[in-house]
């Protein structure tokens, strides 16, 4: 293990070791070692000679505003949450379009809708399944990882070990595979003791390591995506899937605003029963699903996720997450979240923290052996397994779209959504849960998730299993087409069922006798907001449900700004904005007015913003 002082010192190291062509893996998201690529690309940059190829994925990057009240209100967070995250100079070319001749970039995960229209990007990405990773490096013929790690004590310099952290993920196996002699790579990691130290199969001895930088002064601030505003509709679907998790059982979370809506509708399952069963019978969930799990986890879940998403804390602390395997309650591969969530992790008592598993990501998404776990102890611990996971589309036979659009522009990626519903059909009593919001909006068009096809395919429909929305479940395994058609009809907005309806029967999919039951005749958001107000009214439902680090008035913007952008461009949405802002009370809102540096607006355009600002601030 050698010591540098700088990234241009161990950069130097690299070169000589390795020569003019570095392939180079990064880890996925925020584990990557920001200083030390950001020297190496330089370095290529200046020297032709040299050859870059980069291999990682979700680059992370800076959110941008799109428009004026956008950049009003992004302007002073991103100095709190994004200041200090030093910017991966490599992303900044490609959105320039300047990136060098003998510099590549590959990714296998993308920053979601980060990079529609970057057609370097969107050529150069690769898809595969997060378990293929590992072997797509391999064969790449990586010869440079490049991370960051945490230390023991933040006091101390790097001793005898060291944790991965965020993304053991994928380095975990690399590094047992090039201890057997299998492969070989130089190590060249950076310390960062603003990571947290969790244990696991993250932590290594510091003999794997070739070279370290180790210098205070090169320590970051980590990515911090500040937490989304939680709507009725994602409430909804997460009272439905907490109602589906049995006690005793295992459980996956995804990222986002509808996980952060899971993990509180399972605390308040744990915590306030009656008012659980209460909203979920106000939901009409009877209809949608027969069988309930509605009452407090005595057995505890176990949880096992692709990533350590920050409902998961909520479930510790809640006395959820109790079911240990191997002394531990949770397996996670990576983690990433908001200030809040990484001040949690610091503070949780060492007996919790220490029941945290960071593990390799082919340990946690496939049922099958790995190095850390037979595939018999695996199917042992995994028992009524519910992996729930995020999609954009469904169509009515069951197919899901999570990760591009049709016209062939990448969203995000498949990442381990396959993995986890291949491994519920390949697990007793497992079951895959597909969450999709019924409806969107943009521009000021509304428009059905639940459509009879679309040309890009995440999960096709022969996985299909669980779908979940707003307005209920459908059950689809081992049903027929028919069956299927029916269910999905049954929980989109009662808006588009007619003509989801008609197209079925004319494509000879439903018999022409087959009609809406009453019950699912009255999908509306209306009635979402009158089943749940009394969860609102009560604090037990919230649309922050697991904190913020924005003030009490930047969560009501964040949520004024949602209304807006889903009404940019429609004339009259935006008339009926402005007509409800020219009658609203401005002292009422005068605290947001002074944030977005509107109370005293100048010129007509100004005058325009505080009205919009207004409209939406009344119209929540």
């Amino acid at each position: 293990m050698k010591h540098c002082h700088t990234p241009d010192a161990l950069v130097d190291d690299i070169i000589e070791r390795v020569g003019e062509h570095i392939v180079l893996g990064l880890p996925l998201g925020l584990g990557k070692a920001n200083h030390l690529v950001n020297a190496l690309y330089q370095r290529a940059r200046q020297d032709s000679s040299l050859t870059l190829d980069i291999f990682t994925a979700l680059t992370l990057e800076t959110p941008t505003a799109p428009n004026e009240l956008g950049r009003r209100f992004l302007a002073p967070i991103s100095k709190r949450f994004f200041g200090g995250y030093p910017r991966l100079e490599y992303a900044q070319a490609l959105k320039e379009k300047a990136l060098p001749n003998n510099i590549s970039v590959t990714e296998f995960f993308l920053q979601p809708a980060g990079w529609i229209g970057c057609d370097l990007v969107q050529q150069n990405y690769t898809s595969i399944n997060y378990t293929d990773a590992l072997d797509y490096l391999i064969s790449a013929g990586v010869n440079v990882i490049t991370q960051q790690v945490a230390p023991e004590s933040s006091s101390e310099p790097l001793g005898a070990s060291y944790s991965l952290s965020c993304n053991p993920d994928i380095t975990v196996d690399l590094l047992d595979k090039r201890s057997r002699g299998e492969i070989d790579f130089l190590m060249a990691v950076q310390v960062n003791r603003q990571l947290p130290f969790l244990g696991g199969a993250a932590i290594r001895a510091s003999d794997e390591l070739d070279l370290v930088l180790d210098e205070r002064a090169y320590d970051f601030a980590l990515f911090m995506p500040p937490h989304q505003p939680v709507s009725y509709a994602d409430h909804a679907i997460a009272l439905h899937c907490a109602r589906l998790i049995p006690d005793g059982g295992t459980l996956q979370i995804g990222i986002g605003s509808i996980g952060d809506a899971i993990a509180a509708a399972l605390v308040l399952r744990q915590q306030s029963p009656q008012e659980f069963k209460q909203l979920t019978h106000q939901l009409q969930c009877a209809a949608s699903w027969p069988k309930s799990e509605s009452g407090p986890f005595k057995q505890g879940l176990y949880g096992l996720s692709e990533m350590l998403v920050e409902g998961f804390v909520e479930l510790i602390e809640a006395g959820i997450l109790t079911r240990t395997v191997n002394g531990y309650c949770l397996h996670a591969g990576f983690f990433m979240g908001s200030p809040l969530f990484y001040r949690q992790l610091q503070a949780l008592p060492q007996n919790k923290r220490e029941q945290i598993a960071m593990m390799p990501v082919n340990f946690i998404n496939d049922a099958y052996g790995h190095a850390l776990g037979s595939e018999q102890d695996k199917r042992q611990a995994r028992q009524n397994a519910r992996f729930i996971n995020c999609a954009m589309i469904a169509t009515t036979d069951g197919a899901v779209t999570s990760d591009g659009l049709e016209n062939g522009q990448v969203i995000s990626g498949v990442g381990g959504q396959y993995n986890f519903v291949a491994q519920a059909h390949a697990l007793k009593n497992a079951r895959s849960i597909i969450t999709v919001r019924a409806t969107r909006q943009r521009g000021g068009k509304l428009s059905s998730n639940i459509v009879t096809h679309y040309g890009h395919t995440t999960i096709p429909r022969h996985l299909r299993d669980i779908v979940v929305t707003e307005y209920g479940v459908a059950d689809l395994r081992g049903k027929s087409d028919a069956e299927v058609i029916a269910a999905m009809i049954e929980i989109a907005d009662s808006r588009f069922q007619e003509s989801l309806l008609n197209e079925a029967k004319a494509r000879g999919k439903l018999p022409q006798s087959y009609q809406v039951p009453a019950a699912f005749c009255h999908n509306t958001p209306e009635r979402l907001h009158s089943a749940l107000k009394s969860g609102f009214d009560s604090g037990s439902l919230k649309h922050f449900p697991l904190g913020s680090d924005f003030t009490a008035t930047e969560q009501r913007l964040s949520r004024a700004l949602t209304l807006l952008s889903e009404s940019a461009g429609a004339n009259k949405a935006t008339a009926t904005l402005l007509r409800c802002g020219l009658n609203a009370n401005q002292q009422q809102y005068r605290d947001e007015l002074a944030r977005m540096a509107l109370a005293a607006p100048s010129g007509v355009k100004e005058k325009l913003y505080q009205w919009l600002l207004l409209g939406a601030l009344d119209s929540l």
